[in-house]
């Protein structure tokens, strides 16, 4: 049985800083795998954040959160981290990560909920004004 699971999220201040982890068990970490960050607020839909590749450790960030938010690992792609910088309120969310095996770029990867088989429950993180 697959299981991902989160830990790090917290309340922060806004402008504060969370590292967030997932860890993954049970899933076989070849080339075509891969390990996503994504965030979920209140009423709104789940996006990406970031995800990584077990092929040469290949990351993809979305446009939006890149430069504050960074995706990384220190071996095999399990753990995976997201450092996340200069919160923002509206980015309080329970964020979660996923992996997929999967045969297309990062980019399409990201946006294509199919190749997203396992999920984790998920960390809260709030961000206060």
């Amino acid at each position: 049985e697959v299981q991902l699971v989160e830990s790090g999220g917290g309340l922060v201040q806004a402008g504060g800083s969370l590292n967030l982890s997932c860890v993954a068990s049970g899933f076989t970490f070849d080339d075509d795998a891969a390990i996503g960050w994504f965030l979920q607020a209140p009423g709104k839909e789940r996006e990406g954040i970031a995800c990584i590749s077990r092929n040469e450790y290949t990351t993809h960030h979305a446009s939006s959160l890149k430069g504050r938010f960074a995706i990384s690992t220190d071996n095999a792609v399990n753990p995976v981290y997201l450092q996340m910088n200069s919160l923002k309120p509206d980015e309080a969310a329970v964020y979660y990560c996923a992996a997929a095996t999967y045969d297309a770029p990062l980019p399409v990867l990201m946006v294509t909920p199919h190749y997203w088989k396992h999920w984790g429950q998920g960390t809260q993180v709030t961000v206060l004004s």
